[in-house]
Formats: C-alpha cells, sequence, structure tokens
C-alpha cells in the first residue's frame, strides 16, 4: 500500500499511457486496407500454421520467420487473419513502450524520462502507422529498444544472467530482419557508459568483453536455426536487392548518399515532427548532464541511418523505424529538464500544445483518413492510394463468398505472388467451392485457362496494379470481353477491379 502511495502520480501515467496506446493502436484497426507485404506474410502464416514442414517458408523470399511464426500462433486464437497479423504488431508496439520507460529510467536515473518516452512513443505517428500493420518493423523496433536496454545493463552490472537475457533478445531480432545485426554491431558503444576510473578497469573490461562475446555467440545461436532450411542462403539475396554489398558498392562509394541520407531526413522530419526534433537536439544543450547517455541513443540512431544511407541501394521509410526510437528518450530528457526550469506551468501547457499538436494532427489522420494524413507521400501510396494498397480486397471477398454460396466458382487474379492472389486466399482458401489462380504477364488477349473455365462455373478476374496491354492501373485490357462487378478506387487513378469474364 505504501508503495502506491508513494508512486502514485507514476502509476497512475502509467496507466493512461496503457489505455492510450491500446485505445489508439485498436482503433478503427482493420480499415486500412490489406497491404502488399502484409498479404505475404499473413498467407504465409496460415501456411506454416497448417503445415509443419513450411515453418521457414518465408525464406523462400528472403525473410527471416519471426513475424510468421508469431502471427501463426495469433492464428490460433483469432479468426481474421489479418487481424492476427496486425495484433502481433499491437503486442510487439506495447512491449516497446515498456522497453522505453525502462531504458529512460536506467539511463537517466529519472522514473518520469521513462514515462515520457513511453507517452511519446504512445503518440509517436509513425508508430501508430507500423503498430496497427502486420509487417516486421513493430517486431524489430521492441527488439532493438529491449537489445540497448540489456546492453546498458550488461555494461553496467556486468552480470551474466544480463548477459545471456541479451543473447536472447538479440537472437530474436535477428530471427525477425537482417537488421537486428544492428544490435551486435553497436554493441561496443555501450563502452561509453564505462566506469574508466575504475581502479580494476582492465579486468571489468575484460569481464564485459566476455559477457558481450557469450551475448553474441547466443544470438548467432539463434540465428543458425535458419541453417536447417536449404532456403538460407537467399537471405543475402534478398537483403543484396535492398542494399548494396561491397563488392558493388566499393565501385561507387558515395554517388547515392547525398539522395539517401535526404529521404532518410525527410521521412524522419515528417514523421517526428520539427518540434520533437528540437527536443532531441536540446537534450544535449539544455544541462551538460548525462553527456554519454545522450551520445549512446544518438549513436544508436546515427550509425544505423548513415549506414543506411550509405549502402542503401531500395530505400523504404519503415527502414528507419527501428533506429528513431531512441530518439524519444531525448525528448523526454528535455522535456523533464523543461518542465523543472519553466515555473509557469500554464506557460507549459501552452508550450506541450505547440511541441504535440502536428504529432496528434498526424495521429488524427492516420486513424481515420489515412488517405490524407501528413506522412511521407511513399508511405501513403503503399499503404492507401497506390497499387500495393489492397482497397477493395474487403469488398471482393464478402462478393465472393456470397457467390461461393451458390455453387463453383473460379476466381483468376492479376499476380501471382503478393496481394494477388495472397489478399484473398488468406480468406477464401479454405472455401471449397472457390477456385484462385493467379496469371502474370497480362496480354492482349485473355488466358485460355481462364476462357475454358468460364464455360464451366462462374468465372471472374482480379485487376490491381498496372501492366502494359491495360486500359490504366487496375483496369483490363480493352479487348477483353468482361463485364465490371465490382470497382474500388484508391487515390487519383488506380482501382481494384473485379470483372466477369463472358
Amino acid at each position: 500500500m505504501d508503495f502506491f502511495k508513494k508512486h502514485k502520480a507514476l502509476l497512475l501515467f502509467g496507466f493512461g499511457i496503457s489505455i492510450l496506446y491500446i485505445f489508439s493502436r485498436l482503433y478503427n484497426i482493420l480499415e486500412l486496407p490489406i497491404f502488399t507485404d502484409e498479404a505475404i506474410y499473413v498467407r504465409w502464416a496460415q501456411i506454416a500454421k497448417n503445415d509443419a514442414n513450411w515453418r521457414f517458408i518465408s525464406l523462400t523470399d528472403g525473410k527471416q520467420p519471426m513475424l510468421v511464426w508469431l502471427t501463426m500462433i495469433a492464428m490460433r486464437f483469432i479468426e481474421d487473419p489479418l487481424l492476427a497479423g496486425r495484433l502481433v504488431s499491437v503486442i510487439a508496439g506495447f512491449f516497446t513502450l515498456l522497453g522505453l520507460f525502462f531504458l529512460g529510467q536506467e539511463l537517466f536515473r529519472n522514473k518520469w524520462v521513462g514515462i515520457l518516452s513511453s507517452f511519446l512513443y504512445a503518440i509517436y505517428p509513425m508508430a501508430l502507422v507500423y503498430d496497427r500493420m502486420a509487417l516486421y518493423e513493430s517486431l524489430v523496433g521492441s527488439f532493438a529498444v529491449w537489445s540497448l536496454y540489456f546492453a546498458v545493463l550488461l555494461i553496467v552490472r556486468l552480470r551474466l544472467d544480463i548477459s545471456l537475457i541479451l543473447g536472447m533478445v538479440i537472437g530474436g531480432g535477428v530471427l525477425t530482419k537482417s537488421s537486428g545485426f544492428f544490435s551486435i554491431y553497436l554493441l561496443p558503444t555501450a563502452l561509453l557508459l564505462f566506469d574508466f576510473a575504475h581502479k580494476d578497469r582492465l579486468k571489468q573490461i575484460a569481464k564485459w568483453v566476455s559477457l558481450a562475446i557469450i551475448s553474441t555467440i547466443l544470438a548467432y545461436l539463434f540465428y543458425s536455426v535458419l541453417r536447417l532450411s536449404p532456403f538460407f542462403h537467399i537471405i543475402a539475396e534478398k537483403n543484396a536487392l535492398f542494399v548494396y554489398p561491397f563488392r558493388e558498392w566499393i565501385e561507387h562509394p558515395f554517388n547515392y548518399f547525398i539522395g539517401n541520407w535526404k529521404a532518410v531526413w525527410d521521412w524522419l522530419v515528417r514523421y517526428m515532427t520539427w518540434p520533437v526534433l528540437f527536443l532531441v537536439g536540446g537534450s544535449f544543450l539544455i544541462t551538460r548532464s548525462f553527456t554519454k547517455e545522450k551520445l549512446l541513443l544518438l549513436i544508436w540512431f546515427l550509425i544505423p541511418a548513415i549506414t543506411l544511407a550509405v549502402f542503401g541501394k531500395t530505400l523504404y521509410a519503415r527502414f528507419i523505424f527501428f533506429m528513431t526510437i531512441p530518439l524519444l528518450v531525448l525528448a523526454a530528457f528535455s522535456l523533464v529538464n523543461i518542465y523543472l526550469r519553466v515555473k509557469n506551468k500554464l506557460l507549459f501547457g501552452i508550450l506541450l500544445i505547440v511541441i504535440f499538436a502536428l504529432s496528434v494532427k498526424a495521429d488524427y489522420f492516420i486513424l481515420n483518413d489515412f488517405g490524407r494524413a501528413p506522412i511521407p507521400v511513399s508511405d501513403l501510396g503503399q499503404y492507401s492510394n497506390d497499387w500495393p494498397a489492397g482497397g477493395g480486397i474487403k469488398e471482393a471477398v464478402e462478393f465472393f463468398k456470397n457467390e461461393a454460396k451458390k455453387g463453383e466458382i473460379y476466381i483468376a487474379t492479376q499476380g501471382t505472388f503478393g496481394l494477388m492472389p495472397y489478399g484473398l486466399e488468406i480468406y477464401l482458401v479454405d472455401n471449397p467451392n472457390v477456385r484462385i489462380e493467379g496469371y502474370w504477364p497480362i496480354g492482349d488477349e485473355i488466358p485460355l485457362k481462364v476462357l475454358e473455365e468460364s464455360k464451366k462455373v462462374p468465372t471472374y478476374f482480379v485487376f490491381y496494379q498496372p501492366c502494359g496491354p491495360c486500359e490504366g492501373v487496375g483496369l483490363s485490357p480493352p479487348a477483353w470481353n468482361v463485364e465490371t462487378i465490382l470497382q474500388a478506387k484508391r487515390g487519383t487513378d488506380n482501382y481494384t477491379t473485379v470483372y466477369k469474364v463472358r
């Protein structure tokens, strides 16, 4: 009882932030159309759930399997496959929220820095986007934050149990995505917090090195599980699509650095907003205390960000998510110090409104009108307004379910991998009256098999992306003898269209 009285304000804030997080992540969680990559990961989880031989199915496309495994487990309790996948991210994000509290408290020895770090995460627009999608990013962020936290604990306390936990956390990270290896590469930066004035510093450093090696070995042991699959080698091939291998990079070392860095900075500004970034920078100016701790957090952003800018071949905004999270702790540190210095609490309240106004505005649109949210244009296109977004899939699924009640139907899709046919399969694959088959490329004439099926059963063709002979994005070639059954518009000139083949 004394504990609750002593920490009443802290507990109330913690409870309020938890409620805010849960509400913001679950509100309208299925309103955003299924994204192409979500369809792939959810379909993989379905296959892995039903066939133990395919537990490493994600490796066929060079992706680590942790997200698929967790989604597979969630599907045992949640009927809607997409909801199951998205709830994995919601839970992962909540662990990130908790991790930020412990990280902020440990680094700055101030519970309010931890609490405000969690609050900033709860309203962080980028977190709001990815904690509500069945993508890797939320899980990657969670493992990254907890890896940093246990790396800090290890350098401070030098204990074997912490070393083992750190190894397992990093192991989970590398089983999620290759960017999880940054937690290994950045381990030496924890030496910033080492007490070099210690009389037995050489002995203590040797002990830390030994414990860090144990953590690293354990993480690589986790990762070695993937070698059980014959598809393990595809990971390196897939990584080469997004990051230049050294042998290619050395031919043009910094040709793309400026362009890549501009993209990274633009995404950071749009998602984190200028006021919060000023708090991040201000943490180094507002007080000279905890300089090493602040540098550690900044380095965990800068090194991955610069590496991405130097070696990045194909970049997406979501790639920077995990590396931006430590910056929230710096912003929280500034807020706490501003509160201590501003005696007029009304003025402080007005300052908070100014700081958080842009984030709250972005959050509102993300939850209620995603297509107009003030976030990077590339993300608006991918997740809402362009052809990778699955607008119309929900309506198409309902239409096909109703048609299948009348008898057998055949569905052809534009594409053999991705949103089509997976966006339909995850909901219709178990229906005995539904057969789905993907086609690519699309030509001037209807595929012969589709025509043959149309003579036997009601046959439909679903379009959603560009193709050479097509009349537009999500429209059939003009020569096809088809009837428009259902059409959903995405953005300005993009459609998902269900045609019936005559």
